[in-house]
């Protein structure tokens, strides 16, 4: 039962960056947390609901970061205390598990030494203690085998289990305060709800007060109990999760909450922040009728790319003796995609979804089968014709800013590729067609010359869009290109991926473990778990009538909003 005492009073806080010119990020932020509360922030990247919960922290650094306001916990102001009294309060009674678990957690020193130490820090435990009480944890967190995954390193355990790991250290000293940074975006709706349930229970369980950030209203909607919304470091609405869901304030919060792709209907277009705030949007239903129509016309063609009896094994040699271990990422896989279709490949993380992907763009060789592309086996080409192919088929990548060369400008990553395939007879005309793809992705002909750390999430993913359609390649592989991206940048992208495609005649394989996101897209579905076909066919029909379990698992785990 929540008491309504506040645990953590933040009142007026404010936050600028930089030594001579000071950049607001967070401006007169006000807002409490009860005890024995879950509440949530919600916002998109850089709305400064992170920077808020690192000032809680005290890990904002002190020679850039100028904070003013308060921030009182337990009737202390945190923003008074100095580094050493900081230390004794953070990870013993406020704690935060990041976003990333693979970057917060140390590749050098095992999961279970890494929890202990912090055991032996705070709560001055002997070494037999700390792990004892690690073991403990990882027992209370659901972790499979936690003998041997005290052991493990982070490379060694999965994303859903580095996330457990994580969370198991955070309530080790058992805080009074647990921020929960996002810690869901990378995982699959499966493992998502898996971790929620847990922190659910976990402060049932302790009676710890709970902040829980996302770019995801629905998320949020399942675990808190009550909002604050935040947009360009501001706060836009504070409410009960009921009252923000049914009857949001904001203009801000009802485009979160429409943004989101819904299961019952088929929208033609997503509504954005910008369409809403304007009042130009005006939502527009493909009916049954018309996506059978359009399906007729589209299934009379013959396929532009036949998979038969895929197969990509991986061999593990073991360290010293026993037996050659295989690992059957892609295991039989067959069907077809025809020429302006996009199929949806959705399943839990170790499925085989992105190493299929990269096996039909022959990153990765086949072990056996067939990839025909306009009716050539391309397995069997050389080098030199797989080069030539790739101009006709082309890859979106999941993170645009590690597949853009931070050294080369926006312009010059857009123009390499067409130089490479002779698009364009000299410099000029590829510079042309740049800034003209430029503005065709959203964007404006002064990003030509922007480096990519200049530029937003969003941004950079237009910048690979753009890259991968100036060679205007017959087939698209998405890899998971818009899982990184807040809900209302997740939308525009989205929708441009759509226009581009009734524009160009692209055809579409859209990977991702979103299975929103699939449905709004796809025409036809397929559900893969361990390297095998699970479930195929239209995607509505899936979605409205799954016959596998383990399709059916997937669907129910999607957050579902209020």
């Amino acid at each position: 039962m929540m008491n309504n005492t506040p645990l953590l009073t933040i009142d007026d806080l404010n936050i600028s960056f930089g030594k001579k010119v000071n950049h607001a990020v967070v401006e007169n932020v006000s807002f409490t947390v009860s005890q024995n509360e879950i509440l949530g922030i919600v916002g998109e990247s850089g709305s400064g609901k992170s920077v808020t919960s690192m000032a809680i922290m005290g890990l904002l650094p002190r020679e850039t970061a100028k904070v003013t306001g308060t921030i009182l916990f337990e009737g202390e102001d945190l923003l008074r205390l100095g580094s050493k009294e900081f230390q004794k309060i953070r990870g013993n009674e406020i704690a935060m598990i990041f976003q990333e678990p693979m970057s917060a957690l140390n590749p050098s020193i095992s999961c279970g030494d890494q929890v202990a130490e912090m055991l032996r820090i705070h709560l001055k435990l002997s070494y037999s203690e700390a792990k004892k009480e690690t073991l403990s944890l990882f027992e209370k967190v659901k972790l499979p085998r936690p003998n041997e995954i005290y052991n493990s390193y982070p490379h060694q355990i999965s994303g859903g289990q580095m996330q457990r790991v994580m969370i198991a250290m955070a309530i080790s000293c058992k805080p009074k305060l647990l921020i929960a940074d996002e810690p869901t975006t990378a995982l699959d709706v499966t493992v998502q709800r898996e971790v929620l349930l847990l922190l659910k229970e976990l402060q049932k369980e302790t009676g710890m007060s709970l902040i829980f950030i996302s770019h995801d209203l629905a998320l949020v909607s399942e675990i808190a109990q009550r909002v604050v919304v935040m947009y360009k470091g501001k706060v836009e609405e504070v409410g009960m999760v009921l009252e923000i869901f049914k009857y949001p304030k904001s203009t801000y919060t009802k485009a979160l909450l429409a943004a989101r792709p819904t299961l019952d209907i088929r929208l033609d277009k997503l509504p954005t922040i910008a369409s809403l705030a304007e009042k130009k949007f005006v939502p527009k239903e493909i009916t049954p009728q018309e996506r059978a129509f359009h399906h007729k016309k589209l299934y009379l063609n013959a396929p532009i790319l036949e998979i038969q009896n895929l197969e990509k094994y991986y061999f593990q040699k073991p360290l010293l003796f026993g037996k050659k271990q295989t690992v059957k990422a892609v295991n039989d896989v067959s069907f077809s995609v025809f020429e302006g279709e996009t199929v949806g490949l959705v399943g839990e993380s170790g499925c085989g979804k992105s190493t299929l992907g990269k096996t039909i763009l022959q990153l990765e060789k086949a072990t056996g089968g067939k990839v025909l592309f306009r009716g050539k086996d391309i397995t069997l080409l050389k080098s030199k014709e797989i080069r030539q192919l790739r101009k006709d088929i082309q890859i979106i990548f999941q993170d645009p800013y590690s597949s853009l060369n931070p050294r080369l400008t926006i312009g010059q990553a857009i123009m390499e590729p067409m130089k490479v395939h002779r698009i364009g007879t000299n410099d000029f005309q590829r510079r042309s067609k740049t800034k003209d793809l430029l503005i065709r992705v959203g964007l404006d002909e002064t990003y030509f010359d922007r480096y990519p750390h200049e530029l937003s999430g969003g941004q950079r993913q237009r910048v690979g869009i753009a890259r991968t359609i100036a060679l205007e390649p017959k087939l698209v592989i998405c890899d998971e290109s818009v899982s990184a991206l807040d809900i209302s940048v997740q939308a525009q992208v989205l929708n441009l991926l759509n226009e581009l495609k009734n524009d160009f005649g692209f055809t579409y394989i859209f990977i991702s473990h979103d299975l929103a996101v699939v449905k709004f897209m796809a025409d036809q579905l397929i559900v893969m778990n361990n390297g095998k076909i699970e479930e195929i066919g239209d995607a509505d029909e899936i979605y409205a009538n799954p016959t596998k379990l383990y399709t059916q698992k997937l669907i129910e785990a999607i957050p579902k909003g209020i």
